[in-house]
């Protein structure tokens, strides 16, 4: 029997209700959300104490990346505990390549939606072939998780928008990569600083941006919080039900005061999502 009739078997066994890893999304508007690489040194020290923080500040849907040597079911226990979902995590490809199984259960136990590459090693994206091959790699580890009612997703950077041979890599991951089988979870601040234009990609792959990372960048190219830059962010959200946004995370690499950046970015993208 295919794993995707086995999943099948099990929702109509409990009566179609959902199982526990197959969380609803929240309905209505779309709920602030927040990458937690920005708080990463707290998650390091005190992960539940940093959840329960970023639900006091308003955020509703987080992202991980790492468990920081907490396992899945007590962060699961942590979320429900403060009303909070996850409905992606960020996985490494090295990680997804040695064991995608045990990638996929904790994405299950975690109640992820979406588990997302979230970078591409130099070594990777050398030449227009590298990315060709990683997009028939994302292609083959995205039906692996559509199987088990899983969707991969990729984040971008930078690099991804730098021509090679006249051609932007990232051209070549939307081009490739099965729509049904991989989504996109576009970084607004790195599409920016490679040239991107938002509205540009959205017209040409209309419904492949399922998530947004939400961070700001100042006159001088600096990231900073949501709200404190330049980014036209009300343009970008205004494009949403084209682009396919379903979750939005504000995320910030390197704050100086994580929960401060956090609240700050909260308010501005709850206004956005209002």
């Amino acid at each position: 029997m295919h794993r995707r009739d086995i999943v099948r078997m099990l929702v109509a066994s409990a009566g179609g209700a959902l199982l526990p890893w197959m969380r609803a999304p929240r309905r209505g508007p779309m709920a602030p959300g927040i990458q937690l690489y920005t708080v990463r040194s707290l998650m390091r020290d005190d992960p539940v104490g940093t959840l329960s923080a970023l639900a006091q500040i308003g955020y509703r849907e987080v992202e991980f990346a790492g468990l920081h040597g907490v396992s899945a079911g007590a962060m699961r226990e942590a979320l429900d505990r403060f009303d909070l979902t996850a409905p992606a995590a960020h996985e490494g490809l090295a990680e997804l390549r040695s064991n995608a199984a045990a990638v996929f259960a904790r994405a299950r136990a975690l109640g992820n939606r979406y588990v997302v590459v979230p970078w591409l090693d130099v070594a990777e994206r050398r030449t227009l072939a590298d990315y060709r091959a990683v997009a028939a790699e994302l292609n083959a580890l995205g039906r692996a998780a559509d199987d088990i009612g899983i969707r991969l997703g990729y984040h971008n950077h930078d690099f991804e928008l730098r021509p090679i041979a006249g051609t932007i890599p990232y051209e070549v991951l939307l081009e490739e990569t099965d729509p049904s089988l991989v989504v996109m979870e576009l970084d607004l601040f790195w599409l920016a600083k490679g040239g991107g234009d938002p509205a540009t990609y959205f017209a040409r792959h209309p419904g492949r941006f399922t998530m947004v990372h939400v961070k700001d960048m100042s006159a001088d190219g600096a990231m900073v919080d949501v709200g404190q830059g330049t980014l036209d962010f009300r343009r970008i959200f205004a494009e949403a039900e084209r682009a396919g946004i379903r979750h939005a995370f504000v995320e910030h690499d390197d704050p100086g005061d994580p929960l401060a950046s956090a609240r700050v970015s909260h308010a501005a993208l709850a206004r956005l999502l209002s």
